[in-house]
């Protein structure tokens, strides 16, 4: 059983016992949290498809932990202008198990 969820303007496929690293939700560690956006379910070989979402289905996942990204480095240049910008940015995330897809 899988299925694909929208959070964060982003699409995953989500299975029972996995673990994903989504856009930074503001929930603590051990809190519960539901995602209602579920575009695919597949179960028993049988896919259902949203239009734009499937109803009666629910992804439950709990929070492990609030994070940050590798370093990525923005470098700005313009030649012959003596124009240079260096900065750093780290993209914060939330790591989330997911427990179970519930049907109603």
């Amino acid at each position: 059983m899988f299925a694909v969820i929208k959070t964060g303007g982003k699409q995953y496929v989500v299975s029972p016992g996995s673990k994903i690293n989504i856009e930074k939700i503001n929930k603590k560690e051990g809190e519960e949290i539901t995602f209602s956006d579920v575009l695919l379910l597949e179960k028993n070989k049988k896919v259902e498809i949203g239009a734009p979402f499937v109803k009666g289905v629910e992804v439950v996942g709990k929070v492990l932990k609030q994070g940050k990204g590798k370093k990525v480095i923005i470098f700005k240049y313009k030649p012959k202008k003596r124009y240079q910008r260096k900065k750093g940015h780290r993209q914060p995330y939330t790591e989330v198990e997911i427990l179970k897809i519930e049907t109603k």
